[in-house]
């Protein structure tokens, strides 16, 4: 199921455990500017935010995502929804990744890696226990969070897919991708740069937790 599939991502996302400490001594000093709400524009395509204390991912229904930008798809037949969760390339593929790894994600990274994990439950379903946000976008912003989580593929054959390693579960798939992990820019500040590159007006710079990505999601959230 997704939800086993998220939270022991979470566990292989243990670098952002080891950083929270570090991070809200670093945070405590800073004040985060006040975001305007989504403009007016007419909103077409949802999206959702997952989190947990330490990790997020966005969930996007698999028929909304165009197969010519995403190719990464042909890979996920059978599924409705798609989670896009990003890391450092050694540690989030660890099975047991302890705080060597971790702090070497934190500080010597040497690069990144996809995690996208297939499913067909309903995102309410899928997720118990987790905060899930849904963000209405308009057609051009959606496109735009697609090209930025496209462009975090890498691909040595542009436009052949990225090559598929095995993921943490049957349901998953790893990919190399492109950025690097590091203490101030983690699973979460790359939630933050994808919804950013969509339009909303966020600050990415201010996301390290997903406590920090949640402060400012949430006046996204549909229905508001």
């Amino acid at each position: 199921m997704a939800c086993v599939a998220f939270y022991k991502s979470l566990l292989r996302n243990f670098a952002c455990r080891i950083f929270l400490i570090v991070f809200l001594i670093y945070a405590s000093s800073k004040a985060v500017a006040d975001i305007p709400v989504h403009g007016e524009a007419k909103n077409v395509r949802n999206v959702f935010i997952v989190h947990d204390a330490w990790h997020a991912a966005i969930v996007i229904k698999k028929a909304d995502i165009p197969t010519v930008v995403l190719p990464e798809l042909k890979d996920f037949p059978s599924a409705d929804y798609l989670e896009f969760s990003w890391g450092d390339r050694e540690y989030f593929p660890a099975p047991d990744g302890g705080v060597g790894l971790a702090l070497k994600a934190a500080f010597w990274s040497s690069g990144s890696i996809l995690h996208v994990v297939g499913f067909k439950d309903a995102v309410e379903n899928a997720y118990p226990g987790a905060e899930i946000i849904g963000i209405n976008l308009s057609e051009e912003g959606f496109q735009r969070l697609i090209k930025f989580i496209s462009d975090t593929f890498s691909r040595p054959h542009p436009p052949a897919p990225g090559e598929a390693r095995p993921g943490l579960f049957s349901n998953s798939r790893f990919y190399a991708a492109e950025g690097k992990f590091s203490l101030l820019r983690t699973c979460n500040t790359w939630v933050a740069e994808a919804l950013s590159a969509a339009g909303l007006p966020i600050s990415s710079g201010y996301v390290i937790t997903a406590g920090n990505l949640s402060n400012q999601v949430r006046s996204f959230a549909a229905g508001k």
